[in-house]
């Protein structure tokens, strides 16, 4: 990296850390874009078509916004035009860099951390997609739950700890971001877990079953069947930590409508929802949720025990099913569903094995829309 960039990954280290005091984030492109999908407490001055033809004036027209005092760093597309940018904020006496590959590369920082409270879990955390993936590990042994196609993320993980992969698994077949499963668990030789119901016309599967065990070291994943968000979904409980794929978010639940979204099948899925949040929802209280999804939450890592998720409002659809009120909970979801993910057809196909992929990184870059409000 030269002193004119810099990597995505130290931009969202010093953003979740809170090391960003002084710290200004200048994002260059047009407005449309930047409301769509954007880094968290970055400022947007749409100049992106008009330094495409090296056209300074708006950008120079707006100089006196700019800090003179703070390190900006300046996102476009792909790290071209925001080194034009930062280029000409440099010549005009500001201390500019441009962010190395830009959305695109910041779609595809990954973030580690350890639960504190959960003995044995990993999470791995991409702050420009919204999404999140495990290592449950014991005694030398790992299972990855829900792994990005960037399968090196956890091949390193592994190796930092001494770990032996054992086992792959997908909660249910993605439609937001292309799985890495299969791939990690080809390259290494050991199962692929993925409900039945999921499974699309994928082979050499290892079918999850409800109530199933997955042996790591002395311990054991436990599999907890909860269809709705897609008929194949499931929850791993281990021990006191519940991995929750997306079926329960700390602020939401899974939404029920990209498997079908006719009005009939989402308020049957909905219903099925239900179902399973209401089984999640009679496990302890001191069990840690630990989603597979997160929105604009700044807590890291993103844990937070079941009971405390009960007695908080920050998660409406979860209070309808505390107060089993299944009527409720489905006009909700039916009545506040949002855009879908993007691409979301496409990745299903390739995530069921029914199509190649293509330009799979370009696919899944966007707003996490797998919420259901």
């Amino acid at each position: 990296m030269s002193n004119t960039t810099i990597a995505p990954s130290e931009v969202a280290r010093r953003v979740q850390e809170d090391d960003a005091e002084d710290l200004f984030i200048l994002d260059v492109r047009n407005e449309d874009d930047y409301d769509e999908w954007q880094i968290s407490g970055s400022v947007n001055i749409p100049v992106y078509d008009e330094l495409l033809d090296y056209d300074y004036s708006t950008l120079e027209s707006h100089l006196d916004e700019l800090p003179g005092n703070e390190e900006i760093v300046v996102v476009c597309v792909a790290g071209v035009t925001s080194a034009r940018a930062a280029e000409f904020l440099r010549e005009h006496g500001f201390d500019a860099k441009s962010i190395d590959g830009g959305m695109n590369g910041w779609g595809r920082v990954h973030r580690q951390y350890e639960i504190q409270d959960v003995n044995g879990i990993i999470q791995i955390v991409r702050p420009g997609t919204g999404c999140v993936s495990y290592l449950a590990y014991d005694d030398g042994e790992a299972i990855v739950v829900d792994p990005s196609q960037y399968i090196d993320q956890y091949l390193n993980a592994a190796d930092e700890r001494d770990l032996e992969i054992v086992g792959v698994a997908d909660t249910h077949a993605h439609a937001d971001h292309v799985s890495g499963a299969r791939q990690l668990a080809g390259e290494l030789d050991v199962p692929y877990y993925l409900h039945e119901d999921d499974a699309g016309e994928l082979d050499s599967v290892a079918e999850l079953e409800d109530d199933e065990t997955i042996a790591v070291g002395n311990r054991e994943l436990d599999v907890i069947y909860t269809p709705g968000h897609t008929p194949g979904s499931v929850s791993f409980q281990f021990d006191d930590a519940l991995l929750s794929g997306d079926t329960l978010f700390l602020r939401s639940v899974g939404r029920p409508d990209l498997e079908d979204s006719a009005e009939d099948a989402v308020r049957e899925a909905a219903g099925q929802l239900f179902d399973s949040l209401d089984q999640l929802t009679n496990l302890a209280d001191e069990t840690v949720v630990l989603p597979g999804h997160f929105s604009d939450e700044e807590i890291r890592p993103l844990a937070t025990e079941l009971g405390k998720l009960r007695e908080e409002t920050t998660n409406e659809l979860l209070s309808y099913v505390e107060d089993n009120d299944e009527t409720a909970f489905v006009e909700t979801i039916v009545e506040s569903l949002a855009d879908e993910p993007a691409n979301y057809n496409e990745i299903k196909q390739i995530n069921w094995g029914k199509q190649p992929g293509g330009d799979t990184e370009a696919l899944e870059l966007g707003p996490n829309n797998c919420a259901a409000n």
